[in-house]
């Protein structure tokens, strides 16, 4: 089990790396390996893992490839708080609640993607207005970045979407800016269920050392094959959400 747990670890960050959507391995692997944790302590114990794989994935774009930083920061510096809130309600608010609404955007996306096969392929500097980085900031720093502390898979995913659809960035380039965001989220998060003593901390580290490396390949990964490659990875994270996140659903009701 210890040895499926640090596989999974390496291929969540491999995933997260390219396009987000690492939990979808990462936490069920989790839950599955060590079944007495409570889930509060699962999704801690998560976010520790997570937060050392987006971190390198971050500083490995950053070096690599021009960021926007001001798109990122201030949605960075948002996500840290309002993670933290998510963080809070974790366990307050039953995962059947929303799923359902998950469900249905992650289809819309798969078809939005799917229709509009130039999407990312190319960065639209002209979709820069003010405004839309406004947008990008409330909707990345705000409403996905609490999201990602109440549940969180499908964070990266999402951030890389936003950063796409609103503001014209590429693949990659949507990429590298959510790393950073998801970085900040996980941080927020991590905190908070640190603080309430849910994180097991021997699990996490061995689940870190394992997300760095999957992380660092999956990065180097994505410049080195650009956008149309983290286009193909995206739907197929999206299809992989949808089909688990219905799964649950299914199995709850």
């Amino acid at each position: 089990m210890i040895v499926t747990l640090l596989i999974a670890a390496a291929a969540a960050g491999w995933v997260d790396a390219v396009v987000g959507g690492g939990g979808l391995l990462l936490l069920p692997a989790l839950l599955l390996a060590a079944p007495q944790l409570p889930l509060a302590t699962a999704l801690g114990t998560n976010k520790l893992a997570a937060i050392c794989g987006t971190s390198t994935a971050a500083v490995t774009y950053a070096r690599r490839t021009k960021i926007d930083w001001g798109v990122a920061a201030p949605s960075a510096a948002l996500a840290l708080v309002c993670s933290g809130c998510g963080a809070a309600l974790a366990g307050g608010i039953p995962a059947s609640a929303y799923r359902p609404v998950i469900i249905l955007v992650l289809v819309a996306v798969a078809v939005f993607v799917t229709v509009r096969p130039q999407m990312g392929l190319a960065e639209h500097m002209e979709k820069r207005t003010p405004w839309r980085r406004g947008i990008t900031v409330a909707v990345a720093g705000a409403v996905i970045a609490a999201y990602d502390g109440l549940i969180g898979p499908g964070t990266g995913t999402f951030l890389v979407l936003a950063f796409t659809t609103i503001v014209g960035a590429d693949f990659v380039h949507g990429s590298a800016m959510a790393k950073i965001v998801n970085t900040a989220t996980n941080l927020g998060a991590l905190v908070v269920f640190a603080a309430t003593g849910h994180v097991a901390w021997l699990i996490g580290a061995g689940m870190a050392v394992a997300n760095i490396a999957g992380s660092v390949v999956g990065a180097r990964m994505a410049l080195r094959r650009g956008a149309g490659f983290v286009r193909v990875v995206l739907l197929v994270v999206v299809l992989a959400l949808i089909v688990r996140l219905g799964y649950l659903h299914w199995q709850e009701s």
